[in-house]
């Protein structure tokens, strides 16, 4: 038996579903099977709205402003989406756990009891600051909101990406160079 690793890939999608939004249901799904879930989700209407609420309340844990209060939200999204874990064998993956019941697999359900225990995962086992916006959105017109999942050794990832961290290194050599720090 092996345990599912929901802390980084869980996380990993939420972050990628905020930071580009699929254009429909296909794309959300496949975006599930890119970060290898290979659950199939029966399709119902009102899916692509389901899931957009799912990650709009996991962005208010990415955006809660203390450890307390990030806990506080991520137990009631857990507690409103997951059950007691059970140990399953599909698709030929071997055993692992899954946290929600067996007969609960719309994808808006299924998303948001991963993500949620994924998100709490990643959090427990990392460090509780390794979760937030891009750094250069912070800055006064810099207009990056990107979600920045810390997935490094050092767990010191500010920026979403080189870009951004180029982008804010020169600014401050600038502000440097003109005297203004």
């Amino acid at each position: 038996m092996h345990l599912n690793p929901y802390g980084e890939y869980a996380v990993a999608l939420a972050a990628s579903l905020a930071n580009d939004w699929p254009e429909d249901r296909a794309g959300i799904v496949q975006r599930t099977r890119e970060m290898g879930m290979t659950v199939d989700f029966p399709e119902e209407s009102g899916d692509v709205q389901a899931v957009r609420r799912v990650i709009d309340e996991w962005l208010t844990v990415v955006d809660a402003p203390d450890p307390q209060t990030r806990a506080l939200l991520l137990n009631a999204h857990m507690a409103a989406a997951t059950a007691y874990p059970r140990l399953t064998d599909h698709n030929d993956e071997g055993w692992h756990l899954h946290y929600r019941d067996d007969d609960a697999r719309s994808l808006p359900h299924v998303l948001s009891a991963v993500i949620s225990v994924g998100t709490a995962l990643h959090l427990t086992t990392r460090g509780m600051h390794r979760l937030r916006r891009c750094a250069a959105g912070q800055e006064a017109g810099d207009p990056c909101e990107a979600v920045v999942v810390d997935l490094t050794r050092n767990g010191r990832q500010r920026y979403c990406s080189v870009r951004c961290a180029n982008r804010a290194a020169v600014r401050r050599h600038r502000a440097r160079a003109s005297g203004a720090l």
